[in-house]
């Protein structure tokens, strides 16, 4: 899982930045915690996919986040580098999964 596809250079994140993102899927761990005790306590179902949408979309907005970052940082450092194509390329295929 921690593979990456290619081989140029990863932008280092700033402890912001890390904190932010790590902050934001610990809100979502929590929320996937709650989903389990609603299951375990027989909530109502609509009750369970009101909250699992709520994740979606949060899960979503730290993807568009992260995507953002790496553009902004990862992307334009290999279009510098003369290496934008590829990563361009990769950054594509994988959007192409996010929106399936």
């Amino acid at each position: 899982m921690g593979e990456h596809m290619h081989d140029y250079t990863v932008v280092p994140r700033t402890d912001e930045e890390k904190a932010k993102t790590l902050n934001r899927l610990k809100r979502i761990e929590g929320q996937v915690r709650g989903i389990q005790k609603m299951v375990e306590e027989d909530r109502y179902c609509v009750d369970i996919l009101v909250q699992i949408s709520a994740i979606q979309s949060a899960l979503k907005n730290v993807g568009y986040s992260v995507t953002e970052r790496h553009m902004n940082h990862c992307v334009t450092d290999a279009i510098n580098k003369g290496e934008g194509e590829e990563s361009i390329k990769e950054l594509m295929a994988v959007l192409k999964q996010f929106s399936k």
